[in-house]
């Protein structure tokens, strides 16, 4: 696998990584800011808070991650980017809804004196979940389709 043996992928993924990471906190910034403080449903703010972070990491990945994958206009690739993106959206709020109110009940059935509720917990651990399972969905797809012009 090139991701393995090729020291300039390794280091487009260890960018790709970071940019990721403030993604993350783009992510989970957003989503507490509209879920808690405007009080939308987790799941709208979560798609709020996907939106956000995918804006971010286009930006921060074409001009930094990818910066010799020029060949494509810059909409052509945000397209591209956004449309597996959107892919990985679906995936995200499928698991989501599924896993959210028994991730709910678990911190619940722990039983610990929290500051903050079994609700927000269990919210944020679906979260953090759906997070890495579509960080590797969007780093395949996009490496071999949104950037595949750069060698």
């Amino acid at each position: 696998m090139k991701l393995i043996t090729d020291k300039r992928e390794r280091e487009r993924f260890i960018k790709f990584a970071i940019v990721g990471s403030i993604g993350f906190g783009v992510d989970f910034l957003t989503f507490n800011l509209f879920r808690s403080g405007v009080g939308f449903s987790a799941e709208f703010s979560s798609v709020l808070s996907f939106s956000a972070a995918v804006i971010s990491n286009f930006l921060l990945n074409r001009f930094w991650t990818y910066p010799d994958s020029r060949s494509k206009p810059l909409l052509s690739q945000l397209m591209q980017f956004s449309a597996v993106n959107l892919v990985g959206l679906v995936i995200r709020t499928v698991i989501f809804s599924l896993i959210t109110k028994p991730l709910i009940r678990l911190v619940e059935g722990l039983g610990l004196e929290l500051p903050i509720g079994s609700g927000v917990i269990g919210e944020n651990l679906a979260l953090a979940t759906v997070v890495i399972i579509v960080l590797f969905w969007n780093y395949f797809i996009n490496r071999y389709w949104t950037y595949n012009d750069v060698e």
